[in-house]
């Protein structure tokens, strides 16, 4: 008789079948695991089981009089989908939890999974918007409270980048291990570069990323350069912005997202990743995003501001360049130099590099973790 495979909650107060990261976790645990998930939207393919939050039952609707009055954990119970998951999600079903973000550890906690809790933390969430000196004040301490808490309680963590890992570990003392937003691993070879060089750029559209630096920088090149951008509608307006400074400027495009099912063979059509981010936030400064590991796995060079992980990643490989600091002259000043040998060098490389950097191999970190608490716990 075969042994019964242990049973596993993927919980996210996210919508799943459009988190890429929460799907990399869906993807890894559904043969050896009968796995739930719990999250907005619809069920993600391959689960067992499917538990969905209503739509109005939201997460984000901090109470700002408990917040004001540091009613903490009125705040926390007050949320819509803490509290439609308190009355939905049974205690003691599941061996193991794997809790997406902070916010979902401490309902995490409250299902007494048999064998623990395994925490997968997107971000910094203390700092995340500490840019806003009303939310640094008002909010950040609301997310201390809930990491030192409910967090740290945990039996294991993980998170997205080096830098995050060691706030955590500083702050709080729990030392959450690596596992990078990396993308599936796509089998291609690198296309050739073309004349004029295309430069591409994909993500959200958040006012934030200074988006515009990019359309600004290719304004100043002096060289025929192409850029092409990707952006999903975050903020209508500032793309309606977007999209009226690139009808400025030759050979900008603003583009319809795509599926992200499609991004690879879309991406792989140009020659250079373009992604400068501006460190106004603690988890900006840090911030090893997924389009980098997007830009690797189309086989492309890439060009990234000198914010610390994306650059040690681009520079050791060789994948691209580094630019001196975060504004457009300087992006403009590394697009100038580009010569069509150093950018088929760099896709080379990200040839190179794509199996090591593939999501195949980062989320080892998530299978080592939960296989212990199954294999260890008792």
């Amino acid at each position: 008789m075969s042994e019964a495979k242990p049973s596993l909650l993927i919980l996210s107060f996210s919508p799943i079948v459009n988190d890429a990261r929460v799907l990399k976790q869906v993807k890894l645990f559904a043969e050896d695991y009968i796995v739930t998930t719990c999250g907005y939207g619809e069920a993600p393919t391959g689960v067992a089981h499917h538990i969905r939050i209503p739509d109005d039952q939201v997460i984000w609707n901090l109470y700002g009089r408990y917040i004001t009055l540091k009613q903490y954990r009125a705040v926390y119970g007050r949320l819509g989908g803490v509290r439609w998951c308190r009355q939905h999600l049974p205690r003691g079903e599941w061996d193991v939890v794997l809790a997406n973000d902070v916010e979902s550890v401490p309902l995490a906690l409250e299902l007494r999974a048999r064998r623990g809790v395994h925490a997968d933390l997107h971000e910094y969430t203390p700092r995340m918007k500490e840019h806003n000196l009303a939310w640094k004040k008002k909010i950040s301490p609301y997310y201390v409270w809930l990491c030192r808490k409910y967090v740290s309680r945990a039996n294991s963590w993980t998170t997205v980048s080096g830098g995050l890992a060691r706030e955590y570990e500083r702050v709080f003392g729990f030392a959450p291990k690596l596992v990078t937003n990396a993308a599936p691993y796509q089998e291609r070879v690198p296309t050739a570069v073309s004349e004029p060089i295309r430069l591409v750029h994909s993500g959200a559209c958040l006012r934030d990323r200074n988006l515009l630096d990019m359309i600004d920088a290719v304004a100043l090149v002096q060289r025929p350069v192409t850029l092409d951008l990707f952006l999903t509608k975050n903020d209508p307006a500032y793309h309606a912005e977007l999209i009226a400074r690139a009808a400025e400027v030759p050979g900008v495009t603003v583009h319809e997202p795509v599926p992200y099912a499609e991004l690879a063979e879309t991406l792989a059509k140009y020659d250079v990743g373009v992604f400068v981010l501006k460190p106004i936030n603690f988890n900006y400064e840090w911030a090893l995003p997924n389009k980098l590991f997007d830009f690797v796995q189309a086989r492309l060079g890439i060009i990234v501001g000198p914010s610390a992980e994306m650059a040690q990643i681009v520079r050791e490989r060789g994948l691209g360049a580094v630019t001196h600091d975060f504004s457009a002259e300087s992006l403009a000043s590394a697009i100038n130099d580009l010569q069509p040998e150093h950018v088929a060098a760099w896709k080379q490389a990200s040839h190179a590099a794509a199996q090591e950097l593939s999501a195949e191999q980062q989320v080892l970190g998530w299978k080592t973790a939960i296989d212990r608490l199954v294999k260890d716990t008792v």
